[in-house]
């Protein structure tokens, strides 16, 4: 959803936050820090940026979706429909500003083609993240295959009506729309207090999954301190099934749930297991502001961790409003995931690409993601780029062995003494898988004109880097 977890309404110019201290990770670590393109900017300043580069010269990226122009936000869960995988993402022609959904295309899941306006806002009133499914049974009675989406629209304007409506289409690009929400805002008028107030203006971003045990859909809605869960037959008709509340036994307070996700998984002995998700703010905590998840079961009704405390999948500042779908080779052990690669504390922020490309904001990679049963007895979700990411870079190339120290970190192993990096850098991003995906970081960065180098650092110590290789981004 466009808008920053302190405040409900999107930021205009006017609210742009100056720069912002990053907290440290308080273990043993491994620096997964790169300035891309140029050591001087270091995963990222985040306050306004000042492109100086030479001009006419275009900061596009050259391996990470991007809009034409405008303003990129959240991205939604991509569906295929009539044999395309289609990539929905909010987009405003304002840094921050309103807008509704545009679309585009993939076939490999690294090159994104074909923008195009698909739901835009309507009478002034934006919409806002959401979630869209095939409806193959013909449940809601569009037609079977149908594509049917659920979105967050604030009603007559009013942050505390935030409620969720529903869109469908036959061909995935123009859209018609139910003129009143399907799941109605329960607190909008009864609420008083200021915290009710805001609980009410926290009522956003359905995701929308099947649950084919049960023959019934299932969305998941962001509030204020946890997540309301609704059960239906027909995605038109709608009951409430239960809450998840993350904050108990003395669980760190990560703010509202935003951007959540739900889905069944076959982890990697076997078992099949639950996760439940939602992008939240842990910085206060010093916990990334990304991706937090958990492990459990689902009963049809109710959602139950087998761990209170949260795991996350990015330990960087810049993989917000992630959304996860079924891979196309395996959809039962593998997913496939794709984030936004922004952070709210600074997102409304003129970036480079403003002047020099007429944009701002990029997705990240897709990831594949599998559930590992760990050492620990824990179940984690792991991630690596697809393998189509290799092919749409050049020949690998050898580089020497390096002694590097000094920044940005995420937790590893602390009994490992060897770890395998594997850093994707960009024009405007560095991601950086640890090992087998268990720890991921990811930034944006921003270079200087005559910058040509990547550096490597360490943390703490002196770190080597041997049989290392790079990939340079073909043309």
């Amino acid at each position: 959803m466009p808008h920053s977890p302190e405040s409900p309404e999107p930021r205009g110019p006017s609210q742009r936050p100056g720069p912002q201290g990053r907290p440290g990770v308080p273990r043993r670590s491994v620096v997964a820090a790169l300035a891309g393109l140029g050591a001087a900017g270091a995963l990222g300043a985040c306050g306004p940026a000042r492109p100086r580069t030479r001009a006419g010269e275009s900061l596009r990226a050259r391996f990470h979706m991007t809009p034409p122009s405008g303003w990129l936000c959240d991205g939604q869960r991509p569906v295929v429909l009539n044999g395309a995988t289609r990539l929905y993402y909010l987009h405003a022609r304002t840094n921050a500003g309103p807008g509704g959904w545009d679309v585009c295309t993939t076939e490999d899941l690294v090159s994104f083609s074909g923008h195009r306006v698909a739901i835009p806002m309507q009478d002034g009133v934006p919409v806002w993240t959401g979630s869209a499914v095939v409806d193959e049974e013909n449940t809601a009675g569009f037609g079977a295959g149908a594509l049917v989406v659920l979105a967050t629209r604030p009603t007559g304007g009013e942050a505390r009506h935030q409620e969720q409506y529903l869109y469908w289409s036959r061909d995935g690009e123009s859209f018609t729309a139910r003129p009143d929400p399907v799941i109605a805002n329960p607190d909008a008028d009864g609420a008083v207090t200021p915290e009710q107030i805001g609980n009410a203006e926290w009522f956003r971003d359905p995701k929308v999954v099947r649950d084919p045990e049960r023959s019934q859909w299932v969305c998941v809605i962001g509030r204020r301190k946890y997540l309301s869960v609704y059960v239906s037959g027909d995605l038109l008709e709608w009951s409430w099934a239960s809450n998840f509340d993350y904050l108990v036994d003395g669980a760190a307070d990560l703010g509202g749930m935003e951007c959540p996700d739900l889905f069944r998984i076959t982890a990697d002995d076997g078992g099949e297991h639950w996760v439940i998700a939602a992008s939240m703010d842990g910085s206060a905590s010093g916990l990334p502001m990304t991706y937090a998840y958990w492990v459990g079961r689902w009963d049809g009704a109710r959602f139950t961790a087998h761990d209170p405390a949260p795991q996350w999948l990015d330990w960087g500042w810049d993989w917000y409003s992630a959304v996860t779908w079924p891979s196309a080779q395996d959809p039962e052990r593998v997913r496939c995931a794709i984030g936004w690669m922004n952070n709210w504390k600074y997102a409304a922020r003129d970036a480079p690409t403003d002047a020099t490309d007429g944009y701002n904001g990029q997705m990240s990679v897709v990831r594949r993601i599998r559930l590992a049963h760990r050492p620990d007895g824990r179940y984690s979700l792991l991630s690596e780029p697809v393998p189509a990411l290799r092919d749409a870079l050049g020949e690998p190339r050898t580089l020497k062995r390096q002694e590097v120290s000094g920044r940005w970190e995420a937790p590893i192993d602390p009994a490992a003494r060897r770890v395998r990096l594997r850093i994707e850098v960009d024009m405007q991003s560095v991601e950086v898988f640890v090992d087998d995906g268990g720890a991921v970081l990811s930034q944006q960065v921003y270079f200087e004109a005559g910058d040509a180098l990547v550096r490597l650092y360490a943390h703490g110590g002196c770190a080597v880097f041997s049989n290392a290789a790079f990939r340079p981004a073909r043309a």
